[in-house]
């Protein structure tokens, strides 16, 4: 096996995402420096072998590469403000949430203090950081990525770059991280449901699990609809939605759960619908949810 020498990494942000990166960057052999605001997070980190830096300036200047874990671009470049000509020279990778322009004026605020930097995003929780599939992406400098992608890869097995342009791991941060909400609340409908009569909702995790699997399989199908714009092999078509609708509503009130969050996706699937797409495949929403955004444009 290939042995790479270890890097020096520093950890800004000690919440439990940020432990779990410094404490797979100590396990893995780097040299890891961590920083926070309240120095006790950081306890369980130096138990492991990393150091604690008394400032955010010595946290700084004590690695080649910095990772930041805070809650969004503004919370970060907020927090690196105090130290921020320690950035000279140094790799910058951001691992938290915000928007494709957060992310292009993070870049450019970096880029301004003379840092080379990466947007990143993990796609998982925290228990899963270092896990052979756990997924995180990157986008930005290129060269910094081929530089540190050896020591980036022990958070995660999965590990991409996603292209040049900064903005690109929080558009898909975004995109993807839309399913997720709408997914978890279609659970803890189900789940009321269930209590209503009495069952518990752990026995429904195994078949919603088996339905959450059904749904993955169809997303290459549904993915190359959207892409080729023919949406006339209707598997699962936007008038069978339709149809459900009615059921949902009479679920809600047998149950007495309150079903109005699917209002809105009623809705679209009624306006998709009345725009001629009742007898093509439930991708076509895809449609409708974009012209609003073609109108604004």
């Amino acid at each position: 096996m290939t042995r790479h020498a270890p890097t020096p990494v520093t950890v800004v942000g000690m919440g439990s995402m940020g432990r779990a990166l410094a404490a797979a960057f100590v396990d893995a052999g780097h040299p890891t420096t961590v920083w926070n605001r309240t120095p006790a997070k950081a306890a369980p980190l130096v138990a492991r072998g990393a150091v604690h830096a008394r400032t955010l300036k010595a946290a700084l200047e004590a690695s080649p590469l910095v990772v930041t874990c805070l809650t969004t671009f503004e919370d970060t470049r907020s927090a690196l403000g105090p130290a921020e000509a320690a950035l000279s020279g140094r790799a910058l990778v951001t691992l938290n949430s915000g928007s494709p322009a957060d992310a292009r004026a993070m870049a450019a605020w970096a880029a301004g203090r003379g840092a080379r930097f990466l947007a990143g995003a993990v796609k998982n929780v925290p228990e899963a950081v270092g896990a052979a599939d756990t997924l995180l992406y990157y986008s930005g400098d290129k060269a910094v990525f081929d530089e540190y992608e050896t020591t980036l890869k022990v958070l995660g097995g999965d590990t991409v770059h996603l292209g040049d342009e900064t903005d690109l791991a929080a558009l898909y941060e975004m995109a993807v991280g839309a399913m997720l909400l709408p997914a978890l609340v279609g659970f803890f409908q189900g789940a009321a449901a269930v209590q209503a009569r009495g069952l518990e909702a752990s026995s429904m995790v195994r078949f919603a699990g088996k339905w959450l699997d059904m749904i993955t399989s169809l997303l290459p199908v549904y993915a190359a609809e959207i892409d080729s714009g023919d949406y006339t092999d209707a598997a699962s078509s936007v008038n069978l939605f339709l149809a459900g609708a009615a059921h949902d509503k009479e679920l809600a009130e047998e149950t007495g759960v309150d079903g109005a969050w699917l209002a809105p996706l009623h809705d679209l699937v009624e306006r998709a619908a009345a725009a001629g797409h009742g007898d093509h495949s439930i991708s076509a929403l895809t449609e409708v949810l974009r012209k609003p955004t073609q109108k604004e444009s």
